[in-house]
């Protein structure tokens, strides 16, 4: 604005009174000027002929530059295409003329130096605000979040304690059953309550186990060892069950593939996925297991399932939820996705489930 109103008088301030000499503001709310502006600007003006060599300077309104500088930013504007920009702490503007070109330098150090103290101070407030709402959120969010945290380390509570109070009776239950059994022989009844006897007894280790998974301080047995081995034995282990059901089981396992961690818990994984595997695959169906290489070792278990498209993939890690709504007991407790989800995510991976047609499958990361 300053240096578009001092070019179009000929390199000089115009009167304030006589607006008609001030060109139209590019900024009009910066359209400031009035009678103490020409003193309190700092500009000098330069005077050039057709061959653009100087011709005249007015520095009275400088004092802080020599005139060897002055002759050094004329030089440099002029050999510049832009008619106005930066040169230096100046800001200029150049303008054609019948008889060569003004050039007006404009001094910006103060409006610098006064938009520098606005961001520095606009910073200090931000940087307050964001300090008092981080303190806020502290103090607010200690006494939001200890109902959860209080409720949570509660119920790990009651799964320890449970363990405790129902392994007792349950082991005198099956103790029981095993003297009566030698003086009675065995019956029908006596089958029935020692089935579900044992079926609680997994079903209190099972939620043990994952209960002390999800402690932060879990302890792993961490050890370098055969991760293609753990593979291959725990699919043998799964073969004659899966035959026996008219499944079939291939492998696809990436030899001498190590890994450092719990053996036994990542042993516990695998079984955990072809279990689930040959519980729910369809009749006369197929399950496959991939283990290979990439960053890390990644293992997949697919099994065909011709009812995967309406399965909700996303609540299959949730605790106690079974794909069967009528809640028919099939040996599993709805439990043991959660468990490999936790084991996965103690040794720093991640499990995930997918569908691929007709059939569903699992992907490990271990990393």
């Amino acid at each position: 604005m300053l240096t578009d109103t001092i070019s179009s008088n000929d390199g000089a301030f115009p009167p304030v009174e006589s607006s008609q000499h001030q060109p139209p503001s590019r900024f009009p709310y910066l359209d400031v000027i009035t009678k103490e502006t020409p003193f309190t600007t700092r500009f000098f003006t330069v005077w050039l002929n057709e061959e653009q060599e100087i011709v005249h300077i007015n520095m009275d309104s400088v004092a802080t530059i020599s005139k060897s500088d002055i002759e050094r930013y004329a030089r440099k504007v002029a050999s510049r295409d832009s008619e106005r920009g930066w040169i230096s702490d100046y800001r200029y503007k150049a303008v054609d003329t019948q008889n060569g070109s003004i050039m007006v330098f404009v001094s910006g150090t103060m409006y610098q130096n006064t938009t520098n103290r606005l961001l520095f101070t606009v910073f200090l407030v931000l940087l307050g605000s964001a300090a008092l709402i981080l303190i806020l959120i502290i103090l607010i969010s200690k006494p939001a979040v200890r109902p959860v945290a209080e409720s949570y380390e509660k119920q790990k509570q009651f799964i320890t304690n449970a363990n405790h109070e129902l392994k007792t009776p349950l082991t005198l239950i099956l103790s029981n059953l095993d003297i009566l059994e030698s003086e009675f022989g065995k019956s029908e009844w006596l089958d029935d309550i020692r089935g579900e006897g044992e079926r609680m007894g997994l079903l209190i280790n099972q939620m043990v186990m994952l209960s002390r998974m999800d402690e932060s301080n879990v302890h792993l047995e961490n050890s370098d060892f055969s991760l293609s081995g753990a593979v291959e034995d725990t699919v043998s282990e799964f073969q004659g069950l899966a035959e026996e059901r008219g499944y079939t089981i291939s492998q696809q396992i990436q030899p001498e593939l190590s890994y450092h961690g719990d053996e036994s818990m990542i042993r516990r994984l695998i079984a955990i996925l072809l279990d689930n595997a040959v519980k729910y695959c369809d009749p006369n169906g197929s399950i496959q297991v991939r283990l290979y290489q990439r960053r890390h070792p990644i293992l997949t278990v697919e099994n065909t399932y011709a009812a995967v498209d309406h399965l909700p993939l996303d609540k299959l890690f949730d605790r106690f939820y079974r794909a069967d709504q009528v809640r028919t007991f099939s040996g599993s407790f709805g439990i043991g996705l959660s468990l490999a989800q936790s084991i996965a995510r103690s040794h720093r991976g991640s499990i995930t489930a997918y569908k691929r047609g007709g059939t569903i499958g699992f992907r490990v990361d271990l990393k």
